[in-house]
């Protein structure tokens, strides 16, 4: 191949690391033939080479046509002349390996050269090499791998971007199939934040799927999911249980006594690496926070008999109301059923509510967590199991066999369906599940079970619902410590979002690779461009007009920006995140999503059932399979 074969034009202009070129005559048919393969000339996103003695720099097209002219020849250019502008993006020994960052610089006069597939497949790297995965090709050569590096992919963290309809969770699903391969990643650790219920049938081969009300009899052999209350620090547990507070004061009362039940629990069963020395009211220690919510009830809303009569206590004088057969209706704990309190008739006769002296101004918190505490959907978290501990602390099981589960099991992928959090507590949950992942590989940060000997990957489905900038909650604050100091830990993120500019730019600006596929909106692509370290504006123009399925790659984890087709998953293996379809040309016994408008209607639906699962808050029940 000759040079005068792929020879485009001069350098003209330089301003940094944009760079104007003037096309030569002999280009000016748009089409050359290289090696018998035929090239467009001037496609946006295409990419050039500058050849430097013997090194090339490399630049990607990023403007063609009047509009690319500098400004200082705008006044002389001749007629006819042709234009081009191009970002610089890094260098290469010729016919050598490929860097990212620029050395030296062109000047005025140098050659441009179009890149032959032959060249792009030396510099896109070797797909024998076992840090690489493919996931597709590039898409205007199907010949050239589309690799991405898993070192640099993991722990410098990652955004899959793109608007609904585009592929994007096939394009996760891709990326996690490949980086589970167990046969070149036969440790890797990934856990993913599954906000819809959409990846457990896609990855039920590699992946553990944790689910509220999960069951175990189904295909997927979903396992309940459970986050223990007492795994909480105080400020998540208060959101989560209390609510606000109406001051300081309140909140320091429950805070004492959360720290008084743990320090009772830590007593009676100590644990290893905490003490009544170390101990804080954040301390994951196990303690019953249904006795908690019972004591704190009674000083809030018992009444007492203040009878000369009787001794002791006004605390030892409840005036409890009576059932039917004289039983103290004193409530159940365990239940979340309250005491129930009367009216006391003084010894002028007179009949008062007559509160304990000390009665707690925390009326509105105990009601809130008793009514949490009766409420099913709450109960994975009120009332987890084998870590549900008794009046005294006592558990099953300890925080261990939880991280087990999540990050420490025969398969390489967690899958925590999280479709069945109460939406009010949803992103507090979120955080706090975060934080444990991240404290819990901190603290075991020389240990194998650590981050920095076996790397943990957190992938978060529809991120823009609790990493919003406006948001200032504890997911978007756990994760941004993650993005800034994850890495040195082994902890990796992967953001995914049909929103990015929803989502906080100091989370985005941390992620070194961006899947970005077709985004429609303005607003995402500023926020995407902005967030880039590449001047790639001419690239980023191109994301409104991408296929489904399709993606820009750039950053770190790719040798080049590179436009790629990804390999999507056999149909018996896509999330489950199709679009309702309305008319199907597919018969019905074929679909692989049946219904529609264009089927016969169900004689008589039993829309009971459709209520019956809209009180229970759970899709899975009785008939409803």
């Amino acid at each position: 191949m000759s040079s005068k074969e792929t020879y485009l034009g001069d350098v003209q202009d330089v301003n940094g690391t944009t760079v104007s070129i003037s096309l030569s005559k002999e280009s000016l048919t748009g089409f050359v033939y290289i090696d018998g393969q035929g090239y467009r000339v001037g496609q946006i996103g295409s990419f050039i080479r500058i050849p430097i003695g013997f090194n090339d720099l490399f630049g990607i097209i990023s403007q063609v046509g009047a509009s690319a002219v500098p400004e200082s020849q705008v006044e002389n250019q001749s007629h006819g002349d042709r234009w081009m502008r191009i970002q610089l993006i890094g260098e290469g020994q010729r016919n050598g390996v490929f860097q990212r960052g620029l050395s030296q610089y062109p000047t005025i006069g140098d050659e441009v050269h179009l890149v032959s597939e032959k060249e792009l497949k030396n510099i896109y790297g070797q797909p024998d090499k076992p840090y690489f995965v493919k996931l597709g090709h590039i898409s205007n050569a199907d010949s050239i791998p589309a690799l991405i590096d898993v070192n640099k992919l993991i722990t410098r963290h990652s955004a899959v971007v793109g608007t609904t309809g585009s592929g994007k969770s096939t394009t996760v699903a891709s990326i996690i199939d490949a980086l589970s391969d167990s046969t070149n990643y036969p440790s890797s650790r990934i856990i993913m934040l599954d906000l819809h219920g959409e990846y457990g049938h896609a990855l039920k081969e590699k992946a553990h799927i944790y689910k509220i009300n999960g069951d175990l009899t189904s295909k997927l052999k979903e396992k309940e999911l459970y986050i223990p209350f007492w795994a909480l620090n105080f400020d998540e547990l208060c959101e989560i249980s209390f609510g606000e507070f109406n001051n300081e004061r309140d909140k320091n009362i429950v805070m004492e006594r959360v720290q008084k039940y743990k320090l009772e629990s830590l007593t009676k069963y100590p644990k290893k690496g905490a003490s009544a020395d170390s101990l804080s009211v954040d301390s994951p220690i196990p303690f019953s926070i249904h006795h908690l919510w019972h004591e704190l009830f009674i000083e809030t809303f018992g009444t007492y008999y203040n009878s000369k009569e009787r001794a002791g206590k006004p605390i030892d004088n409840l005036a409890y109301e009576t059932d039917a057969d004289g039983n103290e209706l004193k409530g159940n704990p365990m239940e979340g059923i309250p005491p129930i309190f009367k009216n006391i008739v003084t010894d002028a006769g007179e009949e008062k509510i007559n509160y304990l002296p000390s009665s707690l101004n925390l009326g509105k918190q105990v009601l809130l967590l008793g009514t949490k505490l009766r409420i099913p959907r709450y109960d994975f978290i009120f009332k987890p199991s084998d870590w549900m501990p008794d009046i005294d602390g006592k558990v099953a099981q300890d925080l261990d066999q939880l991280l087990i589960n999540w990050i420490g099991s025969d398969r390489p992928v967690s899958i925590l369906d999280l479709s069945g959090i109460p939406a009010d507590i949803l992103q507090t949950t979120i955080g706090a599940l975060l934080r444990i992942l991240y404290e819990a590989l901190f603290w075991a940060r020389n240990l194998s079970q650590g981050g920095r000997h076996r790397p943990l990957l957190i992938v978060m489905e529809e991120a823009h619902i609790y990493l919003n900038d406006d948001f200032k909650g504890m997911a978007s604050k756990v994760v941004q410590r993650i993005v800034k100091e994850g890495r040195k830990y082994g902890i990796g993120a992967m953001i995914v979002s049909q929103r990015p500019s929803e989502i906080n730019p100091t989370i985005l600006s941390q992620c070194g690779t961006f899947f970005a596929l077709r985004l429609t909106n303005a607003s995402d692509r500023n926020h995407i461009t902005s967030a880039l370290s590449d001047n790639l504006d001419g690239l980023t123009s191109m994301l409104p007009i991408l296929r489904t399925g399709e993606a820009i790659i750039l950053g770190e984890a790719v040798k080049l920006p590179m436009r790629t087709t990804i390999e999507a998953p056999p149909k018996n293996r896509r999330p489950d995140s199709q679009d309702p379809i309305i008319y199907d040309e597919v018969p019905q016994d074929d679909s692989q999503n049946p219904g529609g408008w264009g089927i016969k209607m169900e004689a008589n639906p039993n829309y009971k059932e459709l209520v019956e699962t809209w009180r229970a808050q759970n899709p899975k029940i009785d008939i409803v399979k």
